[in-house]
């Protein structure tokens, strides 16, 4: 038999579930009768299949209330094991139903009244998202999402619609690619390597200090890499994009500078990220400095592509000395999108360019 296209705003029941249904109708029959409107079947299409395949003969009754949508969603809503996401793409279904079911209504109303008066159009009873939204109890702004994912992304709407994925999911997964999409397109790419500037940047700096040789304490010697003055830090220029990404590397002794060197390279500090490792250098007679921090700042307003798993402590092994765990990098490459920097690197970085006399 044909399915009235009502009853096809919702999702056919999952193989484990009919597979149960099946049972059941073969143990006890058809217990609720399969609902018809126009000939087609309005209520029941999992009821009709699985009668046949259980062998059973299906038993009809026709419907003769006024809302077949109301009566479809009271139906199966309630009875459906179906998440807030698949009732609010089931809500983008029924708001033109709802549009073209009141006109029939208004039309059927004044033809019984026998009046000759001009058909008007179809008064406002409501925004019909809100209707929707309160006949399946999902929010507005719920179906507005989905109804973005319908026009701007359709492929995810059998995902949603069978339960494979959640609204939020789908939405962000638009979000992501559109960043994506914004910051890799080849004219973006070109513009800003003919600039000079990018998206992410990670700067290491070579801060001016001394190492301690922990046989004596103290007994301070000179590193093995060039390392530049306060001055030198601050006459920096940042290659920042308009809208930029920036993880500044410091030490505990260079904390309140590094602050400063944000501000004097205008980008706006936002949180700092903190790198807990396996033991650590211990100054005379104080803690030891297990940590290290990357302060996050930005310029403008850059968009991380992924938020998931994305917390400002880690822990990652130790390196060799001054040495940035690939651990921070992976997590870079995840969140981030367009053109990335590694400035002052002391080894290629697989996704940032590397900006540095050490970099092998």
């Amino acid at each position: 038999m044909e399915f009235h296209k009502i009853a096809n705003i919702f999702p056919i029941m999952q193989p484990d579930e009919y597979e149960n249904l099946v049972a059941d109708i073969k143990q006890n029959g058809l217990i609720e009768p399969i609902v018809l409107f126009e000939g087609k079947i309005l209520d029941g299409r999992n009821r009709w299949k699985a009668c046949l395949d259980a062998g059973i003969e299906p038993r009809f009754e026709n419907y003769n209330g006024n809302s077949p949508i109301s009566y479809v969603v009271s139906k199966n809503a309630k009875r459906r094991h179906l998440s807030k996401s698949q009732l609010a793409m089931i809500a983008t279904e029924i708001l033109p139903m709802l549009e073209e079911e009141a006109e029939k209504r208004r039309i059927t109303n004044l033809k019984q009244n026998n009046t000759e008066r001009e058909l008007m159009p179809t008064r406002d009873i409501g925004r019909p998202r809100d209707i929707a939204g309160a006949m399946l109890g999902v929010t507005g702004r719920y179906i507005e999402d989905a109804k973005k994912i319908k026009i701007e992304a359709p492929e995810f709407v059998e995902p949603v619609l069978s339960g494979e994925i959640s609204i939020t999911d789908a939405v962000r997964q638009i979000k992501k690619a559109q960043v994506i999409a914004d910051l890799e397109n080849v004219e973006a790419q070109e513009a800003k390597k003919i600039d000079g500037v990018y998206d992410v940047i990670v700067i290491d700096p070579p801060w001016p200090m001394k190492k301690i040789e922990r046989d004596v304490a103290p007994n301070q010697v000179e590193f093995d890499y060039p390392t530049m003055s306060e001055e030198e830090l601050f006459d920096l220029e940042i290659p920042c994009a308009d809208n930029c990404h920036v993880w500044l590397w410091t030490t505990h002794k260079y904390l309140p500078i590094a602050f400063k060197l944000l501000e004097s390279w205008g980008l706006k500090y936002v949180c700092t990220f903190v790198w807990h490792k396996p033991g650590g250098f211990q100054p005379f007679e104080l803690p030891q400095y297990n940590c290290e921090f990357a302060l996050y700042a930005r310029r403008g307003t850059p968009k991380f592509i992924d938020l998931k798993n994305f917390p400002v402590c880690f822990s990652a092994p130790r390196g060799a000395h001054s040495e940035k765990p690939q651990e921070f990098y992976d997590l870079i490459n995840r969140v981030t999108a367009g053109r990335r920097l590694d400035m002052f690197n002391r080894r290629e970085i697989p996704g940032f360019d590397t900006w540095g006399k050490e970099a092998k």
